[in-house]
């Protein structure tokens, strides 16, 4: 398996995680289809979505893959009056990262990230590893403090 930046960064903090991998299509680039694929519950499987706040710019949202970002309660915690999701066509310039390869980890600026509360429920959870079809396994309280993450009610 190649290393990704992700990984890289993980094993220079010295943070433990494991990675799975998964075939994906381009039909397919849903989470869903990646927690079956690795075989882990749906709700320890999170997406990193990317937003624009109409004050404090990009924002970044972790969430579960079955879930959908609630943009009252996304607003309301990042102290934006609204905000909308980031066009695809401009993830890659502001993050370094594709659709369905987008990590919390390792973008090109730190922007504020905020993970969805019922992530440090679980021992682990799975992000993405920074490219389609890998995933990194990792403690939610390790991923938190990595990032400096904020946690929150993010899911409508």
């Amino acid at each position: 398996m190649t290393k990704t930046n992700v990984m890289r960064m993980l094993d220079a903090e010295k943070i433990t995680y494991s990675t799975a991998e998964y075939e994906y299509s381009e039909d397919d680039l849903s989470g869903v289809h990646a927690a079956e694929a690795i075989n882990m519950p749906a709700e320890q499987v999170f997406k990193t979505l990317v937003t624009k706040g109409d004050k404090t710019g990009p924002i970044v949202f972790v969430i579960p893959v079955a879930e959908e970002l609630d943009l009252k309660k996304a607003a309301r915690v990042s102290h934006n009056k609204s905000i909308e999701m980031l066009h695809v066509k401009d993830l890659l310039g502001l993050t370094g990262y594709i659709r369905g390869g987008c990590s919390p980890i390792g973008m090109k600026k730190k922007f504020t990230t905020y993970i969805d509360e019922t992530a440090v429920l679980f021992d682990n959870i799975s992000i993405s590893a920074g490219m389609r079809g890998v995933q990194v396994i990792i403690n939610p309280e390790a991923l938190v403090e990595f990032i400096d993450a904020k946690q929150a009610d993010l899911t409508a």
